[in-house]
């Protein structure tokens, strides 16, 4: 057998080896990050509601200082929609509220054109707790192969997860603020 051939058998087992791990992996994913908020469910979700007050907390907005936003429809509730542009790490794509329950539950439609395309729903659920308000923020959306793919080589359960606990963090530090403001 000549090293051509030798070479070709193994880049094609490689290949198979490959193609059954993606082909394994959940055709799915979900990540979600709870806390709880010492303040009432109206004021999280007054913030929460209004898209255009995610520059204040969210870790998303903040990874790339150059992006260009532009703002669609209603500043708050069902319509109300962002758009940007920036650079490798946030990407291009858009967010709007599709979903609106007072005090109780934000649903979004993440649509995301770079670095990869993806469809996914972004919720905020909210609970009263005897602390305040329990949150929890979740993304869930389809698996393509190339999410698949991705997921092989970079955990994103922990990438997101990781972004979620910061814009929490952040979330629970302004509507603390802002909660006696409101009484």
């Amino acid at each position: 057998m000549t090293l051509f051939w030798i070479v070709t058998i193994a880049v094609l087992a490689i290949l198979a080896v490959l193609a059954i791990a993606i082909a394994r992996q959940p055709d799915s994913f979900r990540v979600a990050r709870s806390t709880v908020i010492d303040a009432p469910p109206e004021t999280v979700f007054a913030i929460l509601n209004n898209i255009r007050r995610g520059i204040d907390w969210s870790p998303f907005e903040r990874s790339d200082p150059n992006m260009t936003r532009l703002f669609a429809g209603p500043d708050k509730g069902v319509g109300a929609t962002l758009a940007w542009d920036g650079n490798r790490q946030c990407g291009t794509g858009s967010i709007r509220i599709v979903e609106s329950i007072p005090h109780s539950h934000i649903a979004l439609a993440l649509e995301m054109s770079r670095p990869m395309k993806a469809s996914n729903r972004v919720t905020f659920t909210l609970e009263p707790s005897p602390q305040g308000t329990r949150l929890t923020w979740a993304m869930e959306g389809p698996m393509n192969v190339a999410g698949k793919a991705f997921s092989l080589v970079c955990n994103s359960e922990k990438m997101v997860g990781g972004m979620f606990e910061t814009g929490l963090a952040e979330l629970k530090k302004l509507a603390e603020w802002e909660a006696p403001r409101a009484a």
